[in-house]
């Protein structure tokens, strides 16, 4: 007797394990694919309604435009094979087969058809994702089927997530209460895409009631993001603020201490990015198991390269120069001419990408509008280690005190036996190089190209004058409040007045302290 009951139970749930896996019809598979736009996707969101692998393989067929009709018989082209969508049998595709044609509406639903079938699957981040994408595109219809995810659903961490897409689908109920429900619920989920979401359904509301619970929950939205969006634009300008400080650090040293006006500090910067696109080469090429690994040779040879090519101008050009700025403007100058139409016959006048290695790639998720990019993070660290070994060597070794020795007082220094123009040149490569590691890290940032310093040497000028000529705790300060200050402003009144603003502060600032933020100290103040 029990062995019976055990047979036929068994057979029951074969049974019922094949009406699951083949809950696809002919019938339904047909209503996706003829008929107008709306009748299709009414057979979409039926057939998502009873989930299966078969409806999943042919919603991907059709996403892939696999999809053939002859006659009333729907094909699914397969390794270059006809396969019936229901039963996955192989047959015949006729000559007169016609392709299935999806507008960009449908192509849409059929997406957000999938993402509601990856709700019963068995990786958790799909379903999570599955959820987040069902609450952006909210549709009461979905309504059954979010409440049977719901009811099998496990991780709680999903179970908030398709509570909040309910909520959203909730919203465009006719009940009252309903929306009532799903504006109060909405409203503790804290993300840009939900107050987008309430922001359409308040303009489309009637209700008044419903009307002041969706301002409610917009408010405590708005509350939360706010933080968030504070937040982000510190960081943005603390970010812009470690790419100043790191185009003017060079700049300190050329102009601040040795002042040299040179206009040819971007170009060193450029030089600098290329040799980091040389070296993804190289190893794109002949180290592909190491790609990842490349920007760690890119940053000494990028450095090496434009302090090399800083020597060569400084013995070429301007040790005969010093003590005549105008002409040191002018002559560096012309070098950055020349070295950009050098750059653009070698490597040709369009932008040339770098591409970021896979441990820069991504970022961390903060709050719901708050993502600190790696790429960023790892700049950040970056100028401050340029930063800590440019101070010890300045303060610390003996080039530095040779460099300090030579800028305070040239002929007493000489007197001593200090090679002033070996120390020149050494200086002059120095701040070269330092424009180079530059260039290496602008480039994880952005499009390498010909007329990349030129974005930039206005910007390391007023860092350099700002903070104090030859002060490097100045160069800091005006690099991350210059950083801070702008990307503050562009929240509130754009990026061009943004900029025109703090070009009239620093003018004001000038006029009141023309020393800069820190003067120097002693008797060669003067």
């Amino acid at each position: 007797m029990l062995a019976t009951i055990l047979q036929r139970l068994t057979a029951c749930l074969l049974l019922c394990a094949a009406v699951q896996a083949h809950a696809l019809t002919a019938e339904a598979a047909r209503a996706m694919v003829t008929g107008d736009t709306d009748e299709r996707i009414a057979a979409l969101q039926a057939a998502v309604a009873q989930p299966s692998e078969a409806t999943a393989v042919f919603l991907r067929a059709l996403a892939d435009d696999a999809v053939k009709v002859a006659g009333e018989r729907v094909i699914v082209l397969q390794d270059g094979k006809g396969r019936d969508p229901v039963t996955g049998a192989e047959v015949a595709v006729p000559d007169d087969a016609e392709d299935v044609i999806s507008n960009n509406r449908l192509r849409g639903e059929i997406d957000t058809a999938l993402a509601a079938l990856q709700l019963f699957g068995t990786d958790e981040k799909a379903r999570l994702a599955a959820a987040q994408a069902l609450m952006k595109e909210p549709d009461l219809a979905r309504l059954p089927l979010l409440e049977r995810a719901l009811t099998s659903e496990t991780s709680a961490r999903v179970k908030e997530q398709l509570a909040l897409a309910r909520s959203a689908a909730l919203l465009g109920s006719d009940d009252v209460a309903q929306r009532l429900e799903a504006a109060r619920a909405l409203a503790g989920s804290a993300t840009p895409d939900t107050r987008l979401l309430l922001n359409e359904r308040l303009s489309a509301e009637d209700n008044a009631e419903v009307k002041a619970a969706l301002r409610a929950a917009l408010a405590t939205i708005n509350e939360r993001l706010a933080w968030g969006e504070r937040l982000g634009a510190a960081f943005s300008g603390i970010s812009l603020g470690s790419i100043l400080l790191l185009v003017a650090l060079g700049l300190a040293i050329t102009y601040g201490l040795m002042g040299v006006i040179n206009m040819a500090h971007g170009e060193l910067m450029m030089i600098g990015a290329y040799a980091t696109y040389v070296v993804q080469g190289v190893f794109q090429k002949f180290f592909p198991g190491a790609f990842d690994w490349y920007l760690v040779a890119a940053v000494p040879l990028a450095f090496a390269t434009s302090a090399a090519v800083g020597a060569v101008l400084e013995r070429s050009v301007l040790r005969f120069l010093y003590g005549r700025p105008l002409e040191t403007l002018l002559a560096t100058w012309g070098i950055s001419l020349v070295l950009m139409q050098l750059v653009r016959s070698l490597f040709g006048a369009q932008n040339v990408g770098v591409e970021n290695p896979a441990w820069m790639s991504g970022g961390v998720q903060v709050l719901s509008n708050l993502t600190l990019p790696y790429n960023r993070l790892v700049i950040i660290g970056f100028a401050i280690a340029v930063l800590l070994g440019m101070g010890y060597l300045i303060a610390r070794t003996r080039l530095g005190l040779f460099v300090r020795g030579v800028t305070q007082n040239r002929p007493i220094a000489s007197c001593m036996g200090v090679n002033t123009a070996r120390v020149d040149t050494m200086a002059f490569a120095l701040g070269s190089g330092i424009a180079g590691l530059a260039g290496c890290a602008l480039s994880q940032v952005g499009n390498v190209g010909p007329d990349l310093g030129q974005s930039y040497i206005v910007d390391a000028f007023m860092v350099v004058v700002l903070g104090g000529v030859g002060q490097l705790a100045g160069t800091v300060y005006a690099a991350l409040g210059l950083g801070i200050l702008n990307k503050f402003l562009e929240g509130w009144t754009g990026a061009v007045l943004a900029k025109i603003a703090v070009l009239v502060l620093i003018i004001v600032f000038i006029q009141k302290r023309p020393q800069g933020i820190f003067a120097v100290k002693g008797r060669t103040a003067d």
